[in-house]
């Protein structure tokens, strides 16, 4: 807030016996450093310290805070959430699908009629106990929370709430499955339950790590050299799609060992499928349609 302080030779605590004034010290608005002097005592040196406190506080920044606490906290949920969606343009196409699903299946049903500034800590503890009642898995109830919490934190940050409406709710706790690995038998398996495209795409997750989209959009072009293989899209399910790999953005790519047994592997399960020079985008048919169900499959590890 500030300083008071005498320039005098008398230590300290003499100041309150001493008759020379007062100075204090603090920073303006524009943040610098300024001076006033001429305070007979303490308690009035303190005072417009205080003063000058209170009109800082209620100054523009204040204000505008004022102003958007009325506006913000009577919209309804289902308006302030379409207002906070369409600043979320880092979000991929395939999240924005996702956040939809959970807006229009989970949140909207519960909360969209609700006023911002009526939520609080038993009103989301509420919508946790609704989601268990329909009877919403565990992975779904999380990610709908997480969607909830990021909703009103936004408004917590533009003062719609004084408290924090999400402390102290406990989260649904969704604890993954482990992955399991396939066996050599199941693998040499699921090589066989389907086509050749099937076969490939299975070759290329085990034999290179890939994902299934990244599997899907296999291109023959990526083999950059003779035991490594590029990948740099992936064909997103949601959207069937070709797209940049996730987590990265577009143009960025990550190159995996390429085994001597896969790349034979590849070129003997179905010469028309590598003809090509450029793409092999038979190959991403599977998530347009051709073959869905195997991928489906595939994906459930059924």
């Amino acid at each position: 807030m500030g300083s008071f302080f005498k320039e005098c030779e008398h230590p300290r605590s003499r100041w309150s016996k001493c008759f020379h004034p007062y100075k204090i010290r603090y920073r303006s608005a524009a943040g610098k450093q300024v001076e006033e002097s001429g305070f007979a005592d303490r308690d009035k040196a303190i005072g417009r310290l205080t003063e000058i406190y209170n009109e800082k506080k209620a100054g523009p920044r204040s204000r505008s805070k004022a102003e958007r606490i009325p506006k913000y906290g009577a919209m309804r949920f289902e308006e302030y959430v379409e207002e906070w969606k369409a600043g979320q343009r880092h979000l991929a196409a395939a999240s924005v699908r996702h956040l939809d699903s959970l807006l229009e299946h989970h949140l909207y049903p519960g909360l969209a009629g609700r006023r911002m500034n009526s939520f609080d800590h038993k009103v989301v503890d509420g919508f946790i106990r609704l989601m268990e009642r329909n009877g919403a898995d565990l992975a779904t109830q999380a990610n709908a929370f997480d969607k909830l919490r990021a909703i009103l934190l936004d408004a917590h940050r533009l003062g719609v709430f004084t408290d924090n409406p999400v402390a102290g709710v406990k989260p649904p706790q969704y604890g993954p499955r482990r992955a399991v690995i396939p066996s050599p038998e199941q693998l040499r398996a699921i090589r066989t339950a389907g086509d050749h495209a099937l076969m490939l795409i299975v070759d290329l997750m085990s034999g290179c790590g890939l994902r299934n989209g990244e599997a899907a959009a296999v291109n023959v072009n990526n083999i950059v050299a003779d035991d490594v293989y590029r990948v740099t899209e992936q064909v997103v399910m949601s959207t069937r799609q070709y797209g940049p790999l996730k987590h990265r953005k577009a143009g960025e790519y990550r190159d995996v060992p390429l085994p001597a047994r896969v790349r034979v592997a590849d070129r003997s399960a179905d010469p028309d499928l590598f003809q090509h020079e450029v793409e092999l985008r038979a190959v991403g048919g599977l998530a347009r349609g051709q073959g869905e169900r195997e991928w489906v499959d595939l994906a459930l590890g059924r």
